[in-house]
């Protein structure tokens, strides 16, 4: 009777896990491909400007011009249009970087939320890109943008609760 026991369990065993596999394998196989940004198609027209030259002077290589990422949503029933514009894609040590230049009307506060709201989505349409280059005109200066991981320790914020 002892062996017949032992036999169940074993059985039950290897069911869960079959199914567990079975499970893993099919999140696996519908897990979208992030774009990695080195099988980017890039815009070989680079149009010259001061932020091109700024980028240069940096030891920055600009090796993609202005690009637009369509967007599509649905809401309800309605699908909702958008899209983003990238400026320049710059490499400089092996590392690819997305490059938004600074707009007059558009001034950047540096603050948490403003970056965020800014250019979350740029960083998390392409994670194979080292960071994102913000390139502030007015005063010839380059900033990098990279997505941290998150530390609670670091975070001091307020309770949401």
């Amino acid at each position: 009777m002892d062996g017949q026991y032992d036999t169940m369990v074993i059985g039950v065993f290897a069911i869960c896990l079959i199914v567990w596999l079975f499970l893993a394998l099919r999140s696996w196989m519908n897990r979208p491909i992030p774009v990695n940004l080195a099988e980017l198609k890039l815009n070989e027209n680079i149009q010259d400007s001061p932020a091109l030259q700024l980028l240069e002077a940096n030891g920055y290589e600009v090796i993609g011009g202005k690009m637009k990422i369509p967007l599509a949503f649905e809401a309800d029933d309605s699908i909702l249009y958008s899209r983003l514009f990238i400026d320049y894609v710059a490499e400089r040590e092996d590392s690819r970087y997305l490059v938004k230049t600074s707009r007059r009307r558009q001034p950047l506060e540096r603050s948490g939320p403003v970056i965020r709201d800014r250019f979350l989505p740029f960083l998390l349409m392409y994670p194979g890109c080292e960071g994102l280059l913000y390139v502030d005109l007015e005063d010839s200066d380059i900033m990098v943008i990279r997505l941290m991981d998150y530390q609670e320790d670091v975070y001091d914020g307020e309770d949401l609760d």
